[in-house]
């Protein structure tokens, strides 16, 4: 687990390989749009065709939100954007370790240009022009990004690729199998491998993590809203951490981080 990265000038971009912008595809992105506005607080914001949606929080964009096609056959699932300093090399190197580059490189307006790519291991992440989403000046907030894990059936397996890829430095394990990767001299995201415990129908995934005032409350309201709990409430390290699903199966991570204040319980 790795905190959002921080960066003391509003308009300076990511370091390479940090997560700087997240997707939802979902079958029923209107009533994912009412599950995340509740939860956190989103605003949203249609595109020039309707959808996708982009979320904000605070005058922030947090997120986009986009339809899945009926005939998909596709289960709802986040999707990190990680930031490249040139998207057409990085698109290059995903191929020549061993990934696949499923969409794009493609411009995408002001986004600068984006691709979607996999990892070896079948983990799906997109990765944009770095400098058309500035870091924040501050790390975040309840609502905001707290930090991005990928969950995968061996993180060793797949750590020289994503470095091979973004440049990144592995830290030594934390736990078995659980690696953090930095960029620019920051932690930025975590590799997860879950061996045998990794769920056969989902398959390797990215699953970002977002900040709460409490997480208890949290994981209630969830429930209230017609999510599920996948990963009881507990503590660790970097603060009181759950893993919930919204209605329709997308999986993210809940966390108040050490000293962040609870809510008072009504």
């Amino acid at each position: 687990m790795t905190e959002a990265p921080e960066s003391a000038d509003p308009r300076a971009p990511h370091a390479p390989g940090t997560p700087c912008w997240v997707s939802l595809m979902t079958p029923a992105a209107a009533a994912a749009e009412e599950f995340y506005r509740t939860l956190f607080g989103w605003e949203f914001r249609a595109g020039p065709l309707g959808r996708p949606v982009r979320a904000s929080l605070h005058g922030r964009e947090v997120a986009v939100i986009g339809q899945l096609p009926p005939d998909a056959g596709l289960s709802a699932a986040w999707t990190p954007y990680l930031a490249s300093d040139d998207v057409d090399l990085t698109a290059e190197r995903v191929r020549m370790s061993g990934g696949t580059v499923a969409v794009g490189p493609l411009d995408a307006g002001g986004n600068g240009r984006v691709a979607i790519a996999a990892d070896p291991l079948g983990a799906v992440f997109g990765f944009c022009t770095a400098w058309a989403h500035p870091a924040p000046a501050r790390g975040g907030g309840p609502g905001l990004p707290a930090w991005t894990e990928l969950r995968t059936m061996s993180a060793v397996r797949v750590t020289t690729f994503y470095a091979r890829v973004f440049g990144y430095e592995a830290e030594p394990p934390s736990a078995p199998d659980h690696i953090t990767l930095r960029s620019g001299g920051r932690p930025v995201v975590a590799l997860h491998g879950m061996g045998p415990d990794l769920p056969r129908a989902l398959g390797a995934h990215w699953m970002p993590h977002f900040e709460v005032t409490d997480t208890d409350t949290t994981v209630r309201q969830v429930l209230d809203l017609g999510g599920r709990l996948l990963e009881p409430v507990h503590d660790t390290p970097y603060g009181r951490v759950a893993t919930v699903a919204d209605p329709h199966g997308a999986r993210l991570g809940v966390v108040r981080r050490p000293g962040t204040l609870p809510r008072p319980r009504r």
